[in-house]
């Protein structure tokens, strides 16, 4: 059995029984453009809990909702003064991937990125209130964090030297880090209790049950297997998870891997955790899981089958048989060969020219093309691998000023 799923991070919940909801803008900056489809030199858009709200890029020039409920709760000046905003940081960040790229000692052979996220994270009350749990106000140069503000202290965080003169710059300003700060925990937390307001149908959705399975995979290592315990269809996202073995709760330090909290296409959730273990292993192994929809965790067992162990031996044993028939083969067209005087006894199985065939052990022209790698020129190379990394991190929001990052 095979699970396709896309990797979000996964960060320890105090409670299975909070709310949390989020609201998030997301920018991107190409420092040229890359001959990749659907990337663009400029993007931005925004997130409502992880769904996706509103669009712009550099080609269209147009911001546009991304819902139905955006598209018919607001009005076209929304829409339009938003176009202008997205046009306008489009040139912020022009200008400053240019600036970080001679600051950085970059030329313009490869592709660079600047991006920037802002948003907030909220929890929602008894009483229904939104409570603001925090801010994120940062910045990453190809992929890499540049600059963070810091809500609590209404400072900027420099992890990297280049990034010292720009938080210089920008601390120098406290007016800039108090409407900042008060964007975060204010202005932020009411646009999206306004959005929840109107997504209303879209983003409420009735309470399921987790699946919960366990099975097991060869693993690389040799003598080894995989153990999966997997939960799904589960909503809200929040859940608990364990592997035990004998009854005991096992930890990262017994090599326990988790891709944390995953979505699926149904609006629902799903969660793996796997360990390796010694394909010989007899001890008791169990997934537990617990969920707000359940009246008590869930248990479920590993049977101590794996799945594909077998499949080494079925391997085996076709390859010996192929090896049987293929000599059987040589075998009879040697001796119907040397019937019809094409070789002689004499001759350890010589050929004449005419009769040449492809080699069997497979060190012919035709195991030759299939061996044979493919090969890209430097410049398709280095585009592809660029935008695909670009694919994959083509999201941050802009800054709110337009100050440039450069001194």
């Amino acid at each position: 059995m095979y699970f396709v799923v896309v990797l979000l991070l996964f960060g320890t919940l105090s409670t299975v029984n909070s709310e949390i909801h989020s609201l998030n803008y997301i920018y991107t900056a190409l420092s040229k453009p890359v001959e990749l489809p659907g990337i663009h030199e400029f993007t931005a858009m925004g997130l409502m809990n992880d769904k996706q709200i509103d669009y712009y890029d550099s080609v269209d020039k147009k911001k546009i909702p991304k819902q139905d409920w955006m598209r018919e709760k607001l009005p076209a000046d929304y829409w339009e003064k938003g176009t202008q905003s997205r046009k306008s940081k489009e040139q912020w960040f022009k200008v400053n991937v240019n600036i970080l790229m001679e600051r950085m000692r970059h030329n313009n052979t490869d592709v660079h990125i600047l991006q920037w996220r802002h948003g907030c994270e909220v929890d929602t009350q008894p009483d229904g209130t939104l409570k603001f749990m925090k801010g994120t106000d940062q910045y990453s140069y190809d992929g890499d964090d540049f600059l963070a503000f810091d809500d609590v202290t209404m400072q900027w965080v420099a992890p990297v030297d280049q990034a010292l003169p720009t938080k210089r710059k920008w601390d120098g300003v406290q007016i800039l880090n108090q409407y900042t700060k008060g964007y975060l925990e204010k202005e932020c937390v009411d646009w999206l209790s306004k959005f929840m307001a109107y997504g209303d149908k879209e983003f409420i959705r009735a309470d399921s049950p987790p699946k919960v399975y366990a099975f097991a995979k060869k693993a690389k290592t040799a003598g080894h297997i995989r153990l999966t315990c997997m939960a799904t269809g589960f909503y809200p996202k929040d859940v608990l998870m364990h592997i035990k073995k004998n009854g005991v709760q096992l930890t990262k330090q017994d090599g326990v891997q988790s891709d944390g909290v995953l979505p699926n296409d149904d609006e629902s959730y799903q969660i793996r955790m796997s360990v390796q273990i010694p394909e010989a292993d007899k001890e008791t192994y169990e997934c537990y899981v617990s969920h707000r929809t359940l009246k008590e965790p869930i248990e479920v067992k590993w049977d101590g089958k794996c799945c594909d162990c077998s499949q080494v031996v079925i391997v085996v044993v076709i390859v010996a048989v192929v090896v049987v028939v293929l000599l059987l083969a040589l075998v009879t067209s040697l001796l119907v060969l040397r019937k019809k005087g094409k070789i002689c006894a004499g001759n350890t199985g010589a050929l004449s020219p005419t009769e040449i065939q492809a080699p069997l052990n497979g060190n012919g022209n035709g195991a030759a093309i299939l061996s044979m790698p493919v090969t890209m020129d430097s410049a398709s190379s280095t585009s592809s691998d660029s935008g695909q990394g670009s694919n994959e991190r083509l999201e941050r929001e802009a800054m709110l000023t337009n100050e440039a990052i450069g001194e």
